[in-house]
Formats: C-alpha cells, structure tokens, sequence
C-alpha cells in the first residue's frame, strides 16, 4: 500500500500563473492540466463563460514530491493564508538560496534563510499566491 499527502492549493483565478510560477522557482514538471471547459459538459449545469479558463485540476511534480491545484469556480469563496503550509526539503544548501530566493519575488519573508540549530539553512516564506513555505536544508548546522 502507498500513502502519500499531496498538498492541495485551491486558487482564485490564477492557478496557471502559479504553475508557471512553481516551474521556474523550482523546476517543477506539469504531469497534468484541464480547465472546466475542458471537463464533459452537464446540461444541469451550464458553465459559464468566465470559467472555462480555470483550472478545474492540476498536478505538478517538484523532485518527488507533487502538488496538486485547482481554482475556485466563479462565485466561490476563496481563502488565502496559513491554512496550508508546504515544507520544501532539500540537502543541497545552493538549491535551497535558490529556491527560497524565487519565491521571495512578490512575496513576503517570513523567516530570512539562516543556518539554525537544527539545519544549515532554513528559512520561510509566503509567496505572492499566498501560499506559505518552510525551505529546510538536511545535514548539520556548520560548526
């Protein structure tokens, strides 16, 4: 049996600049993209036309991990803040400075990356999504 948690970021309209986002701050890999106006039609329920554009699913895949994205439907209330925290886990200190550093553009530090008891570089912040992450580097704080 597999068991995996899979953070699952709901997005207000702007899911595929997120994307986007994530593949340039951390090389992620778009495995799978479709929009409501791609989903099969329900005549029930028409879709509007401001939301066949947005992401109804999406899954990115960032080292081994993935993400999974949608945007809220037109209408739909949408929520930023702490409810969903992404701890990045590297043990390479270069990719962390430069993972942490992109999502830094247009975001907010929340702690600068530093060397801590616990690891050599660690650091969090939420990005311009508002979404929050920790940037934690494996290994021994130098001595």
């Amino acid at each position: 049996m597999t068991l995996k948690l899979i953070p699952y970021l709901v997005m207000n309209g702007n899911a595929r600049e997120a994307i986007s986002f994530y593949e340039k701050a951390m090389d992620a890999q778009v495995l799978f993209v479709q929009s409501f106006g791609e989903m099969p039609e329900n005549p029930d329920f028409p879709l509007p036309a401001e939301a066949k554009d947005r992401v109804s699913h999406a899954t990115v895949k960032i080292g081994e991990s993935e993400l999974m994205f949608s945007d809220t439907f037109p209408g739909q209330p949408h929520h930023s803040g702490n409810q969903v925290t992404i701890c990045i886990s590297t043990d390479d200190e270069e990719k962390s400075r430069k993972i942490y550093d992109a999502l830094t553009d247009g975001g907010q530090v929340t702690m600068p990356l530093q060397e801590t008891f616990f690891s050599p570089a660690y650091g969090s912040v939420t990005d311009k999504f508002g979404v929050n992450f920790q940037i934690f580097t494996e290994g021994k704080p130098h001595q």
